[in-house]
């Protein structure tokens, strides 16, 4: 298995720079008993190293920073953003006393990616935190710290309530506390400064997990009253899902009100910045999970306390365009509280001293990431500027309604495929069950909701090619480790995965180069292909067969050199094989379900069984029945693990017939 990756020799390590006055402060504050060691020492040097100057005393002059984020909720289901949403009077309130954010992004439609993305301040696939649930931990602890830590050095009381689900290793002391009692109450001294994390799971999609009996409660939002996603049936179930999300937000905006009576109540919310977010868009079918506007785009504001107030330069009330993405997140919570912003994350503050108003105003673009949720995979990278969104499906045989059994709890979600298959959606309706294109462009001011692909319109080809080039360039310049099967990453890269990248970062050009081939025309492509087809590297040939299957008419040639891979030595390799010869290759004497029946044989790890499972159950779904799946010729090269993504792919087939 991965035969041609050299082995990974690891980057000398870094560390936060001990000599620094904040990290100072922090070691002598928890070594010489108190906060008041501080205040010692900033009447000493005037506290320069905290970037407030001379002018600042004591420890009472640095903000506290609260972040209340709730589960599972996109900016579309609150009316502040957005006139089909709920009402939030809280929420509002803290909009009216500090800025809303009108263009806010998780990066990743899922939880563990998402907060793993907030904690490290760096892009998921840059790193090896793009895959939830994670199969190994990612060890960044020899260049970057959890952002918390930084604080917590500086002097901070770092707390968080309780949720932490990271795809990577601890960083040593982020928190001084992380769990169910954590709280800024439960500082040793009143004056200390701080920073609070608490997340709410009242709005997360495991409450719309309701049964056809609990159906029969009543909402207080009136089910006739919502307005449906053009996607979505007209049913009495999906009226009822949102009306019943919409009491739900009701339930965020009533946490969020009570956190702010509590500090309100102990004489800290003018000296407070609070964030409200959500971690990541969702929850309804078809968002959570998925790289859309409804996965991705989320709800923020900021408020700004009085005695805090010189920090920012905007006035209050007011809102932006700005994109801001969580990346930047944690950057801007160390420039409020003054503490130096580290070399290596790739956030930028966008509020703070030393932050241009006007160039925060000016950003205007984001990328964002799909990988493995649980046992679904899928390769999806998306580039929005301004208005326009391209997304880039590396895998686009892959229907988005391939099964997780996660998703699939919600009645919605399951009434929406038996719909499909029954044949009574129409054409948007159908699209989420449907092979994706290789690329999409969408004018998200006329098609907000993502239904009208103009990638094929020769009136936008060169925003198409604008947008594809430079999505082509962020995805090289992480570089992208995801042009690496996982598996390849849990053996080789994931105890060093920004040097593994550094090492590798010319390879994986080449894998993106080869992947992108889909999108040639066919002329220019077939002896591109056949050329990968042929190469040494296993990884160049994976990503060769996969762009001749995301072809919907390859050349009868093509195919004769994607089949003569069926032995390949690599597993997925064949298992590709298997997968292209199911969709494009008709009348070929291999038998697919064989072939990836001998391939998951041949896998030695489950990230790698995985992966051709994900095959199994397209053939299983979305080929009208011809090859349908026999759970009973699977067979491993090894044990599964009880209760494992790979025993849930097996189970579902045991279901399934």
């Amino acid at each position: 298995m991965n035969r041609c990756l050299p082995a990974a020799s690891p980057d000398p390590p870094s560390s936060p720079d001990a000599s620094s006055v904040p990290f100072l402060i922090g070691r002598l504050t928890r070594g010489v008993g108190g906060f008041t060691t501080v205040v010692a020492i900033a009447l000493a040097i005037g506290w320069g190293g905290f970037g407030f100057g001379s002018k600042s005393a004591d420890a009472n002059e640095r903000p506290n920073i609260v972040w209340i984020m709730s589960e599972d909720n996109s900016k579309h289901y609150l009316r502040h953003f957005d006139p089909d949403g709920a009402p939030a009077p809280n929420i509002e309130a803290l909009a009216g006393r500090g800025i809303t954010f009108d263009r806010a992004f998780s990066n990743s439609p899922v939880c563990s990616v998402a907060r793993s993305t907030l904690i490290s301040c760096c892009y998921a696939p840059r790193v090896g935190i793009q895959y939830h649930r994670r199969s190994k931990l990612a060890n960044l602890s020899g260049e970057i710290q959890m952002f918390p830590a930084y604080l917590r050095d500086a002097g901070y009381y770092t707390t968080n309530h309780r949720k932490e689900d990271y795809n990577l290793v601890k960083s040593p002391d982020p928190w001084d506390d992380s769990s169910g009692r954590a709280s800024w109450k439960n500082r040793p001294e009143p004056d200390m400064p701080f920073f609070h994390v608490e997340t709410h799971t009242d709005s997360h999609e495991s409450r719309l997990h309701f049964s056809a009996e609990e159906m029969r409660q009543p909402t207080e939002t009136a089910p006739d009253s919502v307005r449906l996603q053009p996607y979505y049936p007209d049913t009495p179930t999906f009226r009822y899902t949102r009306a019943r999300y919409h009491d739900r937000i009701g339930i965020i905006d009533r946490i969020v009100g009570k956190t702010v009576e509590d500090l309100r109540a102990a004489g800290k919310l003018d000296e407070t910045f609070i964030f409200y977010f959500g971690d990541h868009g969702g929850v309804l079918p078809g968002s959570k999970g998925y790289a859309g506007e409804a996965g991705l785009h989320v709800p923020l504001v900021v408020y700004v306390p009085p005695k805090f107030a010189h920090l920012v330069d905007r006035p209050l009330g007011s809102r932006t365009d700005g994109f801001v993405e969580f990346v930047d997140f944690g950057a801007t919570a160390l420039r409020l509280a003054g503490v130096e912003v580290p070399v290596g994350i790739d956030g930028r503050p966008f509020l703070g001293p030393g932050v241009d108003r006007q160039a925060v105003d000016a950003r205007d673009e984001t990328v964002g990431y799909a990988d493995r949720f649980d046992e679904k995979y899928d390769l999806v990278r998306t580039l929005r500027q301004g208005k326009w969104k391209y997304a880039r499906n590396f895998e686009a045989f892959l229907p988005d309604g391939l099964q997780n059994n996660y998703r699939y709890k919600m009645l919605a979600f399951a009434q929406w495929r038996r719909m499909f298959e029954a044949g009574k959606l129409n054409d948007v309706q159908s699209q989420f069950f449907r092979a994706k294109p290789v690329e999409t462009l969408y004018d998200l001011e006329a098609d907000p909701h993502e239904t009208k692909n103009l990638a094929g319109d020769p009136r936008h080809a060169e925003r198409l090619e604008r947008m594809r080039g430079r999505l082509t360039q962020r995805l090289k310049g992480w570089p992208d480790l995801s042009f690496f099967p996982e598996a390849v990453l849990v053996e080789r890269a994931l105890d060093d995965p920004i040097g593994f990248g550094k090492r590798q970062a010319e390879r994986i050009g080449k894998l993106i180069d080869t992947a992108n081939l889909a999108l040639l025309p066919a002329d220019e492509a077939i002896e591109p292909i056949r050329r990968a087809l042929g190469d040494d590297d296993p990884w160049v040939r994976y990503w060769a067969v996969i762009a001749s299957t995301c072809r919907r008419d390859p050349p009868t040639t093509l195919r004769s050199a994607v089949e003569r891979l069926a032995d390949d030595e690599e597993p997925l390799v064949s298992a590709r094989v298997a997968e292209f010869v199911a969709l494009r290759g008709e009348g070929s004497r291999i038998e697919p379900r064989e072939l990836l029946y001998d391939s998951i044989a041949r896998a030695t790890r489950e990230t790698e069984a995985l992966q051709m499972l994900n095959t199994a159950v397209l053939f299983d779904d979305f080929t009208d029945g011809r090859f349908e799946i026999d759970v009973a010729r699977i067979r491993f090269g090894f044990e599964p693990k009880p209760n494992s993504e790979v025993t849930r792919r097996t189970d579902y087939f045991s279901d399934r017939h």
